[in-house]
């Protein structure tokens, strides 16, 4: 008998299964299984589970869970692809039912996608209904041949009307086979199972009450076997059944879409002649020697069949350009592209940067294109939408990822089902370290503090078994960050589909890898928050001095910005703000451009080795080494360090005479560190140097010096891509600093210490940060006069939708002269103590009376005179006319203490505003205390008044109790370290928020200054 399990559920239907594809294959091979059938309620994970079965040496089967919804009652149903048609119509029946997002099929979409399927039906699952009548339903809407009688029987009972199920087939002349619909691999599964659910149905334990145990194990022939005893026939027609249908997944093939032409052009003839208008826009005069190389790019495009990409690419960017929405200036590989650079994909001129096309597109190794472009993170849906719009939403599409439960999300999800307090997942989660790579096993091996808190206790060891079972699988569907997918047919002739977050553009049913091996075009639309910072700053200047600023116009020498960089002064600078980078940037002091993108290049693990290298040889103070008079100008640039992937493919051109193809085939290879592949390769090498005139010895100490520096290699193309973002915003932070800086501070709304850290810098550069203000503030930063206003949204606890009322709500009824204007104006349903007192808090009433205590006390008598006056936005009860009632008067608010004041500034914006509390400290003894802001790592010691605002107390190894601070001033933050004699002795003096002042010897470590705390003033 021909064995086969046709029901198996996968988890990564997420929390529908705990059965892991990448196991499932040993485990059907061990219960002697020949072919098997997966069923999902969506078609996920049915290319993984294809391969996994091939490999094992079983059958596959494409199959579908569903209900079909009749009119007398829903009936589960199994539909299997028989063949090419079959499978199709299953990717049209899992993504009508999911972007419909019915519960179930109606019988008349079972007809429409009847062909090339097999319909298993399942009676003895029905809840409630009439089965036999939903079953003639369902044979009428699929046709005979198309449908097969499943009998289940659960816990290996027979259900009830089970013989009437049996007479009905019989008389319709159906073939009856037998049903073990499976969600787990053991049977000692099926607690774990079900808490998986209640995972999924947001339910307790104790809520679900007593259910039964589901009984969906995966069952070996003896199992199925035994329940079906009495009908052996049923078992051995599953098996039938799954080999009738036939390995159904198609081929991958290349879904290349094409960009839309009228007449008779081609997609070649217009990428032609768009290029060269284009180079000719960008450069005036076109050289011969860029078109020899738009030439060759032309002619490898051409022949790969890629001119469509570039000229959808190019497409979606120019919409871009005309709606005000920025896009990076290249990321990848892509930036060594004249052909990207000519159409405007990217900025950046790879003739001028020494950048290799085939790092990007190599003819001898032929891979779908790969373009990632970078928006405005705040506007990139709205690209993705004309994409969808202008191609198809039916040819469109995002790409699903898929959330799993974690080491700590499944510990504290089964926690919580099983009904434990808030305190203890807290404390369960405290006991998993964070570190990449944890897993429960690992978190609870004997001896740790999971495995002692949960040791003797019988709820907190089925607890674990329980989490450890769950752990790793899915649970949720999102979608992925930067995927969209673009196809020249209707997705859901290719890929199976759903619906989409926000309703409108789809997502693909298969994550990433699985969507690429089917051959679709993927493409990366990415967020990026530093464009959206810089979109910001320019929006702003246009909208107060009427100046377009063009970005590409800001010269890449400019010695202020350089200034910047040699310094280490780069907070808000993308890719340089790290204390590392700062200090490596401190330590070489970049003389232009190309040693700022080569510290960019050089700042990651394994490279950053060279920098003391780089940085000796830099300035002089170290020989740049001869490696070959060939490749010596290769390596110029960078002193004799091979810093990029694109020098390492020089040289192999150079000494090899390589194709710059097979150069690219080199670098690949030689990164992989695959013994074999270094070995052909070094072979290929030296005989091709030998071709050249070059000697064994020397090109095979060539060949290891690039094996050497292979992992160090980074792409140009993206260093230099990426590092233009980088000065433009350093360009922007020496030459608009009002407007760098408000706009760096508006992007920190909502993280207080970033501000704080933000508007103590600012104030260093001599720029006046003024209060948030209802008369002058919008919603994010403004510039005035060359100070920097806060917006709104800069105070914390003010909502937004309330932000947005109060701005319009101006803007209609002009300049407010007091409180209870401003009160009517909002009306007593949005004016509420809760929105309005953090902005009294924060000064932004100033204005009104100059006395804070005194507007705290009267927001109750305003909310009183806005509900006597304009109850909400659509009723003035005096039709504008107030005065009915005279001017209100402030009620008595009594003193507020200066210090009270501050601290109310701090709670709601997160730094002192009006006067920071060292600046007393400091008055009372002028000259004797350091800025913290202005320290070094040559100060040597000195002496600190600030604020205490964090103390972190721990015991050295001997025992012995010491402490870290940060100590702040109007300035900046200072790491403070308290070793034990002297944590000891001033150890009740420290208390967070109080004022300090502590003497030290200040050191920098680790890029970062601190001080070595001697004595402390309370």
């Amino acid at each position: 008998m021909t064995f086969g399990l046709a029901q198996i559920m996968t988890s990564d239907d997420p929390l529908q299964s705990l059965i892991r594809t990448e196991r499932l294959g040993a485990e059907l091979k061990k219960r002697g299984v020949a072919a098997a059938g997966i069923v999902n309620t969506r078609l996920y994970g049915i290319l993984p589970f294809s391969k996994a079965m091939k490999a094992a040496g079983i059958h596959p089967v494409i199959g579908l869970s569903a209900l079909v919804l009749t009119d007398a009652g829903d009936l589960p149903v199994f539909i299997y692809a028989k063949d090419d048609q079959g499978y199709r119509n299953l990717l049209k029946i899992s993504s009508a039912q999911a972007v419909k997002e019915k519960d179930g099929l109606p019988p008349a979409w079972l007809k429409g996608y009847r062909e090339g399927c097999l319909v298993v039906t399942d009676p003895a699952s029905m809840d409630g209904g009439t089965p036999v009548r939903a079953m003639e339903q369902v044979l009428e809407a699929a046709g005979h041949g198309r449908v097969v009688t499943g009998i289940s029987r659960r816990k290996g009972k027979p259900d009830p009307a089970e013989e009437d199920f049996v007479r009905f087939s019989d008389e319709a002349g159906l073939t009856v086979c037998a049903v073990s619909v499976a969600r787990y691999t053991e049977a000692d599964e099926a607690f774990a199972f079900r808490v998986a659910r209640l995972i999924a149905e947001g339910t307790k334990l104790s809520e679900a009450g007593g259910e039964e145990e589901p009984d969906a194990a995966l069952l070996t022939i003896e199992q199925l076997s035994e329940r079906f005893a009495d009908r052996p026939e049923w078992v051995e027609a599953t098996g039938e059944l799954l080999f009738s249908c036939a390995d159904t997944l198609p081929d991958s093939e290349r879904l290349m879409p094409a960009f839309p032409l009228d007449g008779e052009e081609s997609a070649d003839d217009r990428l032609r002649a768009d290029c060269l208008a284009g180079l000719q826009n960008r450069l005036g005069t076109v050289t011969d020697a860029y078109e020899s190389r738009l030439a060759h790019e032309l002619e490898v495009i051409a022949k790969m069949g890629y001119s469509d990409y570039f000229l959808i690419v190019a497409d979606f960017i120019a919409f871009a350009n005309s709606k005000g929405i920025l896009t990076g200036p290249g990321r990848g590989s892509s930036a060594g592209s004249l052909v990207a650079f000519a159409l405007a994909i990217t900025d950046v001129d790879p003739l001028e940067y020494g950048l290799i096309f085939e790092r990007f597109l190599n003819p001898e190794r032929v891979t779908m294109p790969d373009i990632d472009v970078d928006f405005a993170d705040h506007r990139r849906h709205e690209v993705i939408e004309y994409v969808a719009q202008k191609y198809g939403r039916d040819h469109v599409a995002q790409i699903i990822t898929f959330g799993t439960l974690s080491a700590k999300a499944a510990a504290r999800s089964t926690a919580r089902i099983f009904g434990f307090s808030e305190t203890e997942q807290k404390e369960i989660s405290a006991m998993i370290p964070g570190r990449p790579g944890t897993t429960l096993r690992s978190a609870s091996a004997s001896g740790t503090p999971l495995a002692g808190w949960v040791n003797g206790d019988n709820m907190r060891e089925r607890w674990l078994r329980t989490a450890l079972a769950i752990e790793g699988i899915p649970r949720n569907v999102s979608t992925h960050a930067a995927g969209v997918v673009l196809s020249p047919v209707p997705l859901v002739e290719a890929v199976p589909v759903e619906s989409g977050s926000d309703g409108g553009v789809w997502l693909t049913q298969w994550p990433m890898k699985e969507v690429e091996e089917r051959g679709l075009l993927k493409m990366d639309f990415l967020g990026l928050r530093n464009l959206t910072l810089l979109e910001r700053i320019r929006a702003m200047i246009l909208y107060d001095r009427n100046e377009y600023l063009d970005f590409e116009r800001i010269p890449l020498d400019d010695p202020a910005a350089i200034r910047l960089f040699q310094d280490g002064d780069m907070t808000g600078i993308f890719q340089f703000e790290s204390d590392g980078m700062r200090d490596a940037l401190r330590r070489i002091k970049p003389a232009g451009f190309r040693d700022i993108y080569a510290i960019n290049a050089l700042y990651r693990p394994g490279p950053m080795e060279n920098i003391p290298v780089f940085e000796r040889r830099m300035h002089g103070r170290e020989r740049v080494p001869s490696i070959h008079p060939d490749i010596d100008p290769v390596l110029a640039e960078t002193y004799g360090i091979i810093v990029y992937q694109e020098q390492i493919m020089q040289i192999a051109v150079r000494m090899a005479g390589f194709s710059m193809g097979e150069a690219d085939n080199l670098r690949r290879a030689v990164s992989k560190k695959k013994r074999g592949i270094l070995e052909q390769e070094r072979a290929r090498f030296t005989e091709g140097a030998a071709g050249l005139g070059h000697d064994r010895e020397t090109a095979l100490r060539i060949y290891d010096y690039i094996v050497k520096f292979a992992d160090y290699g980074f792409p140009k193309s993206h260093a230099v891509a990426y590092s233009l973002i980088s000065f433009r915003l350093a360009w922007l932070k020496a030459n608009e600093p009002a407007y760098f800086y408000g706009a760096l501070l508006s992007q920190a709304a909502g993280d207080p210490d970033r501000m704080s850290k933000i508007v103590m810098e600012a104030r260093r550069k001599g720029l006046e940060i003024l209060p948030p203000s209802v008369l002058k503030s919008g919603y994010a930063c403004r510039v005035e006069q060359g100070a920097i206003r806060l917006g709104l949204s800069s105070v914390k606890g003010v909502p937004a939708p309330f932000i947005r009322k109060l701005l319009a709500a101006r803007k209609n009824s002009g300049i407010w002269s007091d409180l209870f204007e401003m009160a009517v104006a909002l009306s007593a349903r949005n004016f509420t103590r809760a929105a309005v007192e953090p902005l009294v808090k924060a000064g932004a009433l100033d204005e009104f009376h100059p006395d804070r205590a005194v507007l705290l006390a009267s927001i109750g008598a305003a909310e009183t005179y806005a509900e006597l006056v304009r109850p909400d936005e659509e009723e003035d009860l005096f039709g504008g006319d107030s005065d009915t009632f005279g001017r209100q008067k402030y009620s008595e608010g009594g003193d507020l203490p200066e210090a009270l004041k501050l601290r109310y500034e701090r709670e709601v914006l997160g730094f002192y505003l009006s006067e920071h509390p060292s600046a007393r400290l400091k008055q009372a003894k002028p000259g004797e205390f350091a800025d913290i802001g202005l320290i070094d790592g040559t100060s040597g010691r000195l002496t600190v008044a600030g604020i205490l605002l964090e103390i972190k107390r721990i015991r050295t190894k001997k025992g012995e109790a010491m402490a870290f601070l940060t100590l702040q001033d109007d300035t900046g933050e200072l790491s403070c370290t308290l070793f034990p004699k002297e944590y000891t002795k001033f150890n009740r003096l420290l208390s967070e928020g109080t004022g300090l002042v502590a003497s030290g010897q200040t050191e920098l470590r680790n890029g970062k200054i601190q001080m070595i705390v001697k004595h402390i003033d309370g």
